[in-house]
């Protein structure tokens, strides 16, 4: 990268600075206009059993969208960014861990190194999802290509997904993890008990696991989803160490996940993600507006509800060409060199025969 590019790309971070301040009426209207909608749909889900269950699943959907929405004020707390004051994001960021399953310093500290190595090929396996380029998955034993083929199945990522991350690998603290986070995630864990204990003390175990279940796996599945659309798309950013660019990787390796105004208030603008990668600082109340009024990220990579769905089909990362490809479009590049040592091995027998 020429150091005029640099430069101009460094100036990129400078100008959305003006929308890294928050507005503490805002934040409070965004909890107001947040919590209370979810509170009063997971109510209607609860008082619908009596109707229908498929009443109940169809609220279930609203609902897990609200969980989606107090999940992006979660996140905003674990960037500082909601609140000014440190004390306020901890305990909201804390309270709305709660409600989405989500342990905060746990979480804040590895999303913090996700931000700090994002598209960084030297740097992966924190706070991300598992990427393998075309050259390491070649290099793989056959039990390695066949986990990570499992792995990035569709009904494993989106299907088992929720399960295991949310409720099974949030519950356990990272080895050599520091004691303020240790014990975060026990309070959240503990808190998360009471407060399901409380429920299923009010309404009975099969009504709680009627109406929480399917909200909470909803939310999940769409959680999952928008962290993996957002970064895996087909002419992506990734770099080695020795290339790799903090704003390019923000810029170029994150998208603009263009959605419907609706979808789009519903999950706390965070489609405008390389906005947010640019400067984790800008509240999600602020993107748009930092997106608006800075031609530049205009023209970073758009996706739509559509158009996301192609990246179902990308799983390895290509570091010749720059882009995401399929496992049917690598099983044709390795099928290539065996030919050719084919090739190779016929022409030295017939040198030695000769």
């Amino acid at each position: 990268m020429t150091t005029k590019q640099t430069s101009q790309l460094s100036s990129l971070k400078k100008s959305v600075a003006p929308y890294e301040k928050n507005d503490r009426n805002a934040s409070i209207r965004q909890l107001i206009n947040t919590l209370g909608p979810l509170v009063l749909l997971w109510g209607g889900a609860y008082f619908s059993l009596s109707v229908s269950y498929w009443l109940t699943l169809l609220l279930a959907i609203p609902a897990a969208g609200f969980v989606i929405r107090t999940f992006i004020i979660f996140h905003d707390c674990t960037h500082g960014s909601f609140f000014k004051n440190r004390r306020a994001n901890d305990i909201i960021g804390t309270i709305t861990g709660v409600l989405t399953l989500v342990p905060y310093r746990q979480w804040k500290h590895s999303h913090s190194i996700h931000h700090a190595s994002s598209s960084n090929l030297d740097k992966r396996g924190i706070g991300d999802i598992w990427i393998m380029t075309v050259d390491e998955y070649e290099a793989a034993s056959s039990w390695k290509r066949l986990y990570y083929r499992i792995y990035r199945n569709p009904l494993v990522m989106f299907g088992l997904g929720p399960i295991a991350v949310f409720m099974i690998q949030y519950r356990f603290n990272a080895k050599g993890a520091r004691r303020k986070e240790r014990m975060n995630t026990y309070l959240t864990n503990v808190s998360i008990a009471a407060l399901y204990g409380l429920l299923i003390w009010a309404i009975g175990w099969q009504a709680f696991i009627m109406v929480q279940l399917p909200i909470a796996f909803v939310s999940g599945f769409l959680g999952i989803w928008l962290f993996y659309v957002q970064h895996q798309f087909e002419d992506s950013y990734f770099e080695n160490e020795s290339e790799w660019s903090y704003v390019m990787a923000a810029v170029e390796g994150s998208s603009y996940y263009k959605l419907p105004k609706l979808l789009q208030w519903i999950t706390g603008n965070i489609g405008f993600h390389h906005v947010h990668h640019l400067s984790p600082k800008v509240p999600n109340y602020n993107l748009e507006k930092a997106h608006n009024a800075t031609p530049p990220l205009q023209k970073a990579t758009t996706i739509t509800l559509s158009t996301s769905l192609k990246a179902l089909h990308f799983r390895l990362w290509d570091e010749e060409n720059k882009c995401f490809i399929s496992f049917k479009e690598v099983k044709s590049r390795l099928s290539k060199p065996k030919v050719a040592g084919e090739v190779l091995q016929v022409h030295k027998t017939r040198l030695q025969g000769e």
